[in-house]
């Protein structure tokens, strides 16, 4: 295929599908590039003036704060384009070698929740520690008293300099480790960049592959953008605590998508009763239809015959959430949008097979009973 138009393909997957799908789970990592400067001199110099100029300094503050913001959501971005273009590349050459399967991504994403929730913990607590500087005279628990604040006023003066040069210090540092961070959200393949994995190994080619990966990661970037200076500026004001708890959140989400997707989360009780039963057909293969909705795959349980080779066709209209991208087996299976794709899996002893989409994020079960003996039919 032209390049030009897989490039175009990927850039519309990214803004119509892919916005919600790749920020939900590679948005995490922009957490790490929320950490704002030290509080010291800009949360004393806004105490030391009046009220008037204590409001002027904080709103700009949180101005500044953003402003500065702006080369590290760049260099994530950045490392983002990059990563993705450099694995459309290498899946247009060498196919789908290179690509991670189920369980390595799985342990990925455990990997990013436990590290979003960990750095979402420490913007708490960083925020905790923040207030009292960032606080007017009089704030309950912070300030005691004109002396305190007279001093803590003259301790921000002198360390004015200090900070300014650490600040620029540290500036080139924070930049590389953003551009890090957007290098390896290419482990955390959200559902739509599964699919477009298989369009770019079907390219054939470096420069197609490249084209359709580059074209996703362009047409999520305004998204992701947005987001990571949304964080900055919640990380800025007494909103903080609201997005340290969102981020927690998203920590936690994250590492139990990994654990679902893994099938590493012990199970509690028993699925819902079955809504099918796989039929039989002349041939003895049994035959199962499975829809993948937005909302999960329907029905969510089914039973078939252990014993006897499966057929499940997954079923789809309209489909672009991560249910296009189906963990069943130990293997990915990529469906199309709209129309039908089947499984076809082998004799299967009793038990439950349970599979997942690409993120984790729902979940199916194929129950495997016995069969019936001429003794217990009657």
């Amino acid at each position: 295929m032209n390049p030009a138009a897989l490039f175009a393909g990927g850039l519309v997957a990214g803004l119509a599908a892919g916005t919600a799908s790749c920020a939900a789970v590679q948005g995490g990592l922009l957490i790490g590039l929320v950490s704002p400067g030290p509080p010291g001199a800009t949360g004393a110099a806004g105490t030391a003036g009046t009220g008037r100029a204590s409001r002027t300094t904080g709103a700009s503050r949180t101005t500044r704060d953003v402003r500065d913001a702006l080369p590290a959501v760049a260099a994530f971005l950045t490392g983002r384009l990059a990563a993705h273009t450099a694995l459309g590349a290498l899946l247009g050459l060498a196919g789908s070698a290179v690509r991670l399967g189920p369980q390595t991504r799985a342990a990925l994403l455990v990997a990013a929740g436990i590290a979003v929730t960990v750095l979402a913990v420490r913007m708490l607590a960083r925020r905790g520690r923040a207030g009292c500087a960032a606080a007017p005279p009089g704030h309950l628990g912070c300030s005691d008293g004109d002396t305190q604040d007279t001093a803590h006023a003259s301790t921000a003066r002198t360390s004015t300099a200090h900070t300014s040069t650490a600040h620029t210090s540290t500036a080139h540092a924070g930049t590389a480790r953003a551009a890090g961070l957007g290098l390896t959200t290419i482990l955390m393949p959200c559902g739509v960049t599964v699919s477009l994995e298989v369009v770019a190994v079907s390219a054939g080619s470096a420069p197609g592959g490249a084209a359709v990966l580059a074209g996703l990661a362009l047409g999520t970037a305004p998204a992701l953008a947005a987001l990571g200076l949304l964080l900055r500026g919640l990380a800025t004001t007494r909103l903080a605590a609201l997005g340290g708890v969102a981020a927690l959140a998203a920590g936690l989400f994250t590492a139990g998508s990994g654990l679902r997707l893994g099938d590493w989360l012990p199970e509690i009780g028993s699925p819902a009763a079955a809504a099918a039963r796989a039929s039989i057909g002349a041939d003895g293969v049994q035959r199962l239809t499975i829809w993948a909705t937005d909302r999960g795959f329907r029905p969510g349980v089914a039973v078939a015959t252990a014993g006897r080779p499966v057929e499940i066709v997954f079923r789809t209209s309209g489909d672009r959430g991560c249910t296009r991208a189906v963990a069943v087996d130990g293997r990915d299976v990529v469906l199309p949008v709209t129309g039908a794709r089947t499984v076809r899996l082998p004799a299967r002893p009793e038990g439950r097979l349970r599979y997942a989409c690409g993120m984790g994020m729902y979940v199916g079960f194929i129950e495997f009973e016995r069969p019936l003996t001429s003794t217990s039919s009657r």
